[in-house]
């Protein structure tokens, strides 16, 4: 489909499509054996540093990442001193590093001059798209970021020589529209008027708005672009393409807000239902592509659709429904292969391995879900279904129940396109965001919101009940460190080193942890240790580190050895995982195995929760022990030998010992000279660190009274204060513990019937459905009860008794009501004639008075 016009003259022809993002957090305290770690961020790299002497590859010029010859091009080069003198200059940062993957925003390259301005630079992304850029007046190199298809980090190289060569590189980070910040975008003010525009009673001028400031040029053009997939779906010919349709307005002035009066679009224009509006400079010809620009969100182009929906827009939405109803019939059923719902809202809450919040319908942002009345909490599948790239979504009501759509036209609706997206991206179904308004987003406008269909819709949306939902297995790792494995076993291992905290050959999922020991108050050294770094990688996907980094209370966040920033996203799409990070302190990281974890700053130390989903059973080795459901053997070596549950903490430490990172195998991060020194180049198990065993722990007779008070009947408190002399150290560890034994509760199965149907002719009362529940039946007037009045969830997933049916003739009310009628009416008939019979007695004796 065509896309506006071809490239400016001197640049390449360019395939569309890309996809995944970056990051970066704060620090917490120094540890005793911590020095500072290195800060690749803008304002360190700013600093001066020391350089290796330049050799025959003195040069990073094409060789970023590269370690090896005399200096090194890998981001641990500025830790360790060792990189080459023009780094800055090919390795390059850039700022603001990420931007909506419509394109269009203006970055510039950092630490980079040249000496004067010119128009010969082009930024070429993945080696296929090409953007023109420039040097300003001040000597700044600028890149335009390209329209792409997908979210996610994406390479790019830099040429200053009109295209002759391209020794420069970076990375870009390619975000879901939705989550491009506001200032990056045009307004659509009052955007559901935009969308309902031509229905009854939305009619008039429609105003759109953007910062001036965020596109400086004296005018600007307005045009509208219109998005589509087309071919056979599924197949090698389905494509998606953004085209240039037409301009709204064009070299008007640039005051930040333009108003007009929709007119309906030629005829061959309106097949386009969704699409953005653009906003350029106007020395830039129409529809021109991958320029500086401002999109708006996209939307619902009902302002722009013909008379015939003016004329009658539910005949029309109708129509449309109709039309997708029976495209829907012919597509394959995605339905099958999507995980079901967690039963509760605890449980979609806790299971953070597989399911993360939908920002629709977020409790935690006041839970403004527009299009799920009721519920005050929604959340999605991670990770796109395996065949169909489809995702799932659960909503939950204010006390936890799940909403269906068999019960309200609030309830979840699973996507045929998954809203974030699903790698590799670019092709439908997988283009985020867009893929799912064409499939599931339009369609709700034409069936629910523009014509009276809702029912179609919800019959081939669903909701999935969550019959067949298994909660995720929980370990976890806290304080001088406190372990707890997927079959509850707890144990204390206190070594200093690297150790393989998990191990799973299932996915080839890997999670290894650095230990510490801690400085005090009075510069004494603790004889506990504590996490102070967390590497993860599964099968060939990217290495993640969270560590504790310069200052209190700061996490840093490092993706294959180089510190992200997250200054501007939270979210990022890597390579065999996603990254969310909270607040700055705790980092989840889900894995395309739907394992998941969540690393969070506890005190002084890091804590980590893992959870797996039952496949893993069987599968795992480590310090959080065999997933067997069998406690007896989560104490097994490396040989296969298995300590017995009862063994003492000494024997303990030695199998916590038996687990240390081997050198070759190792995923943590030597970006400092201490770290080299103390980790790379030593044993991974520091043999010479004994530490204080919990049988030989007591707390100073000065701290025994607030400690019992602090720690209550909690070991790992009142361990952790013994061996730091920190209460404040043990009360991270009680919280840590409390949080893991709150996540267990809430991650306890549940068992669920599953939906039942109201009656025919019928209603019925109860939506909940969970073992326990009852849902009690009614009849219409006209009809009578044939069955139960009640059903009750049993503890083996069965209802009591099936839904009843509504026979016709009179109810059991109307009957009840005839009988008591009647009754009634005998009294007063019987009361009457005993009245009258008193009154004529009594005149009969009043007459033969005197």
């Amino acid at each position: 489909m065509g896309q506006g016009p071809a490239p400016s003259p001197g640049l390449h022809p360019s395939p569309r499509g890309q996809a995944s993002p970056p990051t970066k957090l704060p620090s917490p305290p120094l540890l005793a054996c911590q020095s500072p770690l290195p800060e690749l961020s803008p304002k360190r790299r700013g600093a001066p540093l020391a350089f290796s002497p330049e050799g025959a590859q003195g040069s990073c010029s094409q060789r970023c990442g590269d370690q090896s010859g005399p200096c090194s091009c890998h981001p641990t080069c500025f830790g360790l001193a060792s990189c080459c003198a023009d780094i800055r200059d090919f390795c390059l940062e850039i700022s603001p590093y990420s931007g909506s993957m419509m394109g269009g925003k203006d970055f510039v390259v950092q630490h980079l001059n040249w000496p004067n301005p010119t128009d010969s630079v082009i930024c070429s992304f993945k080696d296929s798209i090409q953007t023109r850029g420039h040097v300003d007046a001040s000597g700044r190199v600028h890149c335009v970021s390209p329209l792409l298809y997908e979210s996610g980090r994406i390479p790019f190289t830099l040429s200053m020589d009109n295209g002759r060569s391209f020794p420069r590189s970076g990375t870009w980070l390619s975000v879901h529209p939705s989550k491009a910040s506001d200032s990056e975008k045009s307004q659509l003010v009052n955007e559901t008027r935009w969308q309902y525009y031509g229905t009854p009673g939305t009619q008039g001028n429609l105003t759109l708005t953007w910062n001036t400031s965020a596109l400086p040029s004296d005018a600007v053009s307005i045009e509208l672009w219109g998005y589509e997939e087309t071919g056979k779906p599924y197949s090698q010919q389905w494509t998606a393409a953004w085209s240039y349709l037409y301009s709204l307005a064009s070299n008007i002035h640039n005051s930040g807000s333009f108003t007009f009066t929709p007119k309906p679009a030629p005829q061959n224009f309106q097949r386009w239902e969704v699409g953005s509006l653009r906003i350029v400079d106007s020395r830039h010809r129409a529809g021109e592509q991958d320029v500086r620009a401002l999109w708006s969100n996209e939307h619902a182009l009902a302002w722009h659709l013909g008379d015939d929906f003016r004329m009658d827009p539910v005949a029309w939405a109708r129509n449309q429904c109709l039309a997708w109803e029976e495209l829907e019939d012919q597509l394959p059923k995605f339905l099958e292969e999507l995980p079901d719902c967690p039963c509760t809202l605890a449980q979609a809450r806790a299971d953070s391995g597989r399911f993360h919040t939908d920002y629709g319908c977020d409790l935690e942002q006041g839970s403004e879900c527009t299009y799920h009345p009721g519920a005050v909490h929604c959340v999605r599948s991670v990770q796109a279904s395996p065949q169909y790239d489809s995702g799932q979504q659960c909503c939950y009501t204010a006390d936890g129940t799940q909403l269906l759509t068999a019960d309200s036209t609030g309830g979840s609706t699973p996507d045929r396109g998954h809203d974030w997206g699903s790698p590799p991206y670019r092709v439908p179904p997988r283009v985020p965001g867009l893929s799912h308004w064409i499939y599931d987003v339009i369609s709700f406008y034409h069936c629910c919101l523009w014509a009276p269909e809702c029912f179609r819709y919800m019959n081939r949306r669903p909701s999935s009940d969550c019959r067949s939902y298994r909660p995720p297995r929980l370990a976890s790792a806290f304080g001088d460190p406190h372990f707890i494995t997927f079959d509850g076993t707890n144990f204390t291992f206190n070594g200093r080193g690297e150790y393989v905290l998990l191990e799973a050959a299932l996915t080839d999922l890997r999670v290894q942890v650095r230990t510490q020991t801690r400085t005090g108050s009075e510069g004494s050294q603790d004889r506990g240790t504590g996490l102070t770094a967390v590497a993860i990688q599964e099968a060939n996907s990217d290495v993640v580190e969270v560590r504790l980094g310069e200052g209190a209370g700061v996490l840093q966040v490092l993706l294959n050895q180089e510190v992200l920033s997250f200054a501007e996203q939270s979210w990022m799409d890597l390579k065999g995982m996603f990254l969310s990070v909270a607040a700055g302190d705790r980092v989840s990281v889900m894995l395309t195995s739907e394992a998941g974890l969540e690393i969070s700053l506890q005190g002084p130390f890091l804590s980590v929760a893992v959870l797996l989903p039952e496949k893993f059973l069987t599968h795992t080795r480590g310090l959080l022990g065999t997933l067997n459901d069998n406690p007896a053997d989560d104490f097994t070596l490396r040989s296969g030998e298995v300590l017995p549950p009862s063994a003492s903490s000494r024997e303990l430490f030695r199998f916590g010992a038996d687990w240390a990172v081997q050198n070759a195998s190792s995923l943590l991060a030597y970006d400092s000279k201490f770290l080299v020194e103390n980790f790379k180049n030593r044993p991974k198990h520091d043999p010479t660190f004994l530490p204080l065993f919990p049988e030989e722990s007591s707390a100073s007779p000065s701290q025994a009274s607030a400690a019992a008070d602090l720690c209550g009947d909690d070991t790992f408190c009142r361990f952790d204060v013994a061996a730091t002399g920190s209460l404040s150290v043990g009360n991270a560890s009680r919280v840590a513990h409390r949080q893991h034994l709150l996540r267990v509760q809430s991650l306890q199965p549940v068992v669920s019937c599953g939906w039942l149907a109201p009656p025919a002719n019928g209603h019925k009362q109860g939506d909940r459905y969970l073992e326990g529940s009852t849902v009690r039946f009614r009849c219409n007037n006209g009809y009578s009860l044939a069955g139960a009045e009640a059903s009750t969830c049993r503890a083996d997933g069965t209802w009591s008794w099936p839904t009843p049916t509504c026979q016709p003739g009179r109810s059991y009310a109307v009957l009840l009501g005839i009988i008591f009628g009647g009754l009634g009416l005998v009294a007063l008939v019987g009361l009457g004639y005993w009245l009258l019979r008193r009154r004529k007695s009594n005149t009969a004796v009043w007459g033969s008075q005197p």
